[in-house]
């Protein structure tokens, strides 16, 4: 310890003393940086700065002259600097700063308004003085709003300032120099065929010497060896590119010329990326001779450089060191051309003799169906218990041939369901079932096995063998511990459905439709099941999952409607009539049941039959204006008006609802006994003052006979009893404007927006208003109003694209489709625009969505038959008048016009039709 602290200094760990500086004994006072003392400059170099500094004088402790340079000015202290800048800066100093800044800004925003208006005044003044160039072009901008379009279209064209040559320039055109041209201006020069050393490498000095140093030795050159070493090259290049993988000539020697593009490799990578991968394959088969990916990727890589017969070489070596790699063995046989591919797969058997891959190439490679057999028998002998291997050699063989084999592949896979299958549809109806039979009891957890044997045995007429097959099948899968899927099932059934087993696919509906589904999800399980199967075309299947809804829940009007309307679109009339049968059976105060089937029967031109549904009808449902109203209409199309007037006066008897008294006077209104209709009115809306549409007929019969006050009358009579029916404004509106009184007019709609706010139909009309009377300016801002308030109506947006101009119309699609994307309305209004820009296939494609959108379209329909009319074939327009025949339409603005006028209350939908499609004009 005392050795220790001897040793130790006494000043190790105690702070410096006062005044201390490291290494200033051995003259280290301290060093300095660039940082410290700037850039390095050089004393000859330009000031930064626009005014160099002034050189100040060296100042002398004694000198007392003041500097009154003006570097040393300073805007507060004068020239002398600060009075106390010598002194140190203390805590009064900056609270005596903080109070002078306080006053310096108090002073300032005194300023500030008046400053801040003076500035303001000047930029004005400049900006007077000199305008920007938007501002001076603002009014001549302001006038293009007025240019028409045709002004528009007759601007002249900007022309081309440059010359012809200038506007076509010609190509450099480039022609090879033949050899024999070189060698006779060589030739010529100097009597010889040889360039002289002088000529090649000397640089020649004024004075006419050689430059010492620069007159290097050369060979001649000859041009004719250099024509002769290059036709040796092609040949060389000939000979290696005739050489192909299947052994055909690619290039013909004799016309190379024409065939110069397949000598050039295919691989368009960067050479020195090919010498990299080429030296890292290298170097992992050097590394791992073993490892047969190597081998592949190396043949292929040179393959791909267009060097085949090293891609050979390399592959064949691969062989040899990986022996058992099939897929080296595949790779080379694919490599090989022709007879050498036979035997390096023969090799390759030898090698592997239980490879089903390289036995299925020695196949293929086989030309002759006989030897392609042959091949195949050979490679069972060896592995008989591939599967792939026996159905590539069962479907070479004859039908006796391939049963034969069949049997014995069974024996070789027994648990090969597809062997079985195959061997079972080629055995008579007996062996089949004992086929079936033995493959059940080697792979008893497979379903298709059971449903093979229930096709079978409907196939053979036993069809009551089917329902208890499937049933065994079930059980038996569940016994096995097999789980039930009720999809793959369902699958199976439509399988089955397509191959043609219906009774197959019924039973298999029948049995698995429960599997899996809670009691109160049956209804809606099942009918998404029958609404998937429709969709997919099964219509088998979705009969017997409706069959079997019924069945359970028999007393269900939702599912017998929708079986019913699954029968009228899928199936027969005959099968629709019997299930009609049964629903009214079933729930006999189902009116609509009834109605199917007394206008099933009434279509097929049953008429006796359709009276006596309806009476049965009658006597389950005693008072049901549905069906009081059907009779009539049975009746009058039937033209028998007599009996139509007498159920009518029996209906309003027993069943007096405002739709009864409603067809009351349409009937007589269409007959033409006014007086009748008249009086039938008045009672009418004195028992049913609240039901509009008998004031709208009133006044509308009120029109047609000319008496426009008592239109009026009976319209704003009805309005006040009914201030809500939007069609009873627009028809006062539109009965003002007929007489002229357009003011009246305008004050009628804005009268109906302020009692129904947020009605599209009630702007609409408003716009359409201004457009007939000329005033578009007024139209377009009534319409960016009506945009505002109602921004989803369809019907607006479709009117807003047409009042724009062509320009603009795209655009304001485009917006519609946003704000309306799923619109019927905003569909057809585009389907048009494309019309109107000849557009046909697109316009087609969007009526086509219009239509599928909403069936029920009268307009859509009418629009879409006129365009085929114009631009479509036979068959296209046969096509959407018959999908229009079937979907019967009921609405649209011009459909509804037609077929409810009282002329046309006779005519068929057909008829409604060709008349709407007649009265639509052509969109421009």
């Amino acid at each position: 310890m005392a050795m220790v602290n001897k040793k130790k200094k006494s000043f190790i760990g105690l702070p410096a003393p006062l005044g201390y500086v490291p290494g200033l004994g051995r003259g280290a006072t301290g060093f300095t940086t660039r940082s410290d003392i700037g850039p390095a400059r050089d004393a000859s170099d330009v000031s930064d700065d626009r005014h160099a500094p002034p050189v100040k004088k060296a100042k002398h402790d004694d000198d007392d002259d003041e500097d009154l340079n003006d570097a040393n000015y300073d805007e507060f202290t004068g020239y002398g600097g600060s009075i106390c800048g010598k002194d140190p800066y203390d805590k009064d100093d900056e609270e005596a700063d903080q109070i002078y800044d306080s006053v310096d800004k108090r002073m300032d925003e005194r300023r500030k308004e008046r400053r801040e208006m003076r500035l303001k005044e000047e930029i004005e003044k400049f900006r007077q003085e000199r305008p920007k160039i938007q501002q001076q072009f603002s009014d001549l901008k302001r006038e293009l709003a007025d240019v028409s379009f045709d002004e528009w279209a007759s601007l002249p064209d900007v022309g081309d300032a440059r010359n012809k040559r200038q506007r076509n320039p010609k190509a450099d055109k480039f022609t090879p120099v033949p050899d024999t041209f070189l060698a006779n201006a060589a030739s010529k020069q100097d009597g010889n065929v040889a360039v002289s050393a002088r000529d090649q490498f000397g640089i020649a000095t004024p004075y006419g010497a050689m430059t010492p140093g620069l007159s290097t030795p050369a060979a001649d050159i000859d041009m004719k060896k250099i024509g002769q070493a290059r036709n040796t090259l092609m040949d060389i290049k000939l000979t290696q590119v005739s050489d192909s993988v299947s052994g055909q000539t690619v290039v013909d020697p004799k016309g190379y010329l024409t065939d110069l593009q397949s000598m050039l490799p295919s691989h368009g990578g960067d050479i020195s990326d090919v010498k990299k991968a080429r030296l890292l394959l290298k170097s992992v088969r050097e590394t791992n001779p073993k490892h047969p990916p190597a081998w592949i990727a190396s043949a292929r890589l040179e393959e791909v450089t267009g060097k085949l017969q090293a891609a050979r070489n390399l592959i064949m070596k691969g062989c040899e060191e990986c022996p058992n790699s099939e897929d080296v063995w595949l790779e080379a046989a694919r490599l090989m051309p022709g007879d050498q591919a036979k035997a390096v797969v023969a090799q390759a058997v030898r090698s592997l003799q239980h490879s089903v891959r390289v036995w299925i190439k020695a196949a293929d490679l086989e030309v002759e169906l006989k030897g392609k057999k042959r091949v195949f028998r050979k490679a069972l002998e060896h592995v008989p218990n591939s599967v792939r291997l026996w159905k590539a050699a069962v479907e070479l063989e004859e039908e006796e041939d391939a049963r034969i084999m069949l049997s014995r592949a069974v024996e070789c896979c027994p648990t090969s369901v597809e062997l079985w299958l195959a061997l079972a549809r080629l055995e008579n109806y007996e062996n089949a079932r004992k086929v079936l039979n033995k493959a059940r009891e080697n792979i008893p957890t497979d379903r298709q096995i059971w449903v093979t044997a229930a096709k079978l045995e409907e196939a053979h007429g036993n069809t009551h063998m089917v329902e208890k097959i499937i049933e065994r099948a079930l059980n038996s899968l569940r016994a096995n511990m097999v789980e039930i899927s009720r999809d793959q099932w369902i699958k199976d059934a439509e399988d089955c459905e397509k191959s043609g087993s219906i009774h197959t696919c019924q039973a298999i509906i029948r049995a698995v439709v429960g599997v899996g589904v809670e009691d109160e999800d049956r209804k809606h399980t099942w009918m998404e099941d029958a609404e998937s199967c429709a969709s997919q075309g099964a219509v088998e299947c979705a009969r017997a999952i409706y069959a079997h809804a019924l069945s359970v829940f028999p007393s269900k009007k939702s599912i017998w409607l929708r079986a019913a309307f699954f029968e009228k679109n899928y199936g027969t009339k005959e099968s629709l009539e019997t299930l009609l049968q049964k629903a009214v059976a079933h729930c006999p105060k189902a009116e609509t049941l009834w109605l199917m089937g007394a206008k099933s029967k009434w279509l097929t031109g049953d008429v006796p039959a359709a009276r006596s549904i309806l009476a049965l009808a009658f006597q389950a449902n005693p008072n049901s204006e549905e069906i009081w109203l059907a009779a009539v209409k049975l009746e009058s199309e039937n033209n028998e008006f007599e009996r139509s007037r007498r159920l009518l006066e029996k209906a309003r008897a027993s069943a007096p609802t405002a739709r009864v008294w409603m067809k009351s006077v349409k009937l007589e209104w269409c007959l033409g006994d006014i007086k009748r209709a008249k009086a039938f009115l008045q009672e009418a809306v004195n028992h049913y003052p609240d039901f509009a549409k008998l004031w709208m007929m009133k006044g509308q019969i009120e029109e047609q006979l000319g008496n426009n006050v008592e239109a009026r009358e009976a319209y704003s009579q009805g309005l006040k009893k009914c201030p809500g029916a939007i069609p009873m404004w627009i028809l006062l509106s539109q009965l003002e404007e007929r007489t002229g009184q357009l003011i009246k007019a305008r004050s009628i709609l804005e009268k109906a927006r302020l009692r129904n706010p947020q009605c599209a139909e009630l702007w609409l009309e408003a716009v359409r208003v201004e457009v007939r009377g000329g005033l578009k300016n007024i139209a377009q801002t009534l319409m960016a109003k009506a945009l505002q308030e109602c921004p989803s109506a369809g019907i607006l947006w479709a009117e807003a694209v047409f009042m724009e101009a062509r320009p603009q119309r795209k655009t304001k699609s485009v917006d519609a489709l946003k704000r309306c994307e799923h619109d019927p309305n905003v569909l057809l209004a585009v389907s048009k625009l494309f019309w109107s820009e000849r557009k046909i296939s697109k316009a087609r494609d969007w009526f086509t969505r219009t239509v599928k959108l909403d069936p029920d379209n009268g307009d859509a329909w009418a629009t879409f038959y006129k365009f085929e009319m114009i631009h479509g074939t036979e068959d296209q327009q046969r096509e959407v008048r018959t999908r229009c025949l079937a979907q019967e339409p009921h609405h649209g603005e011009k459909w509804c016009k037609i077929s409810k006028d009282i002329k046309n209350w006779r005519k068929k939908t057909e008829e409604i039709l060709e008349t709407v499609a007649a009265s639509i004009q052509i969109p421009t």
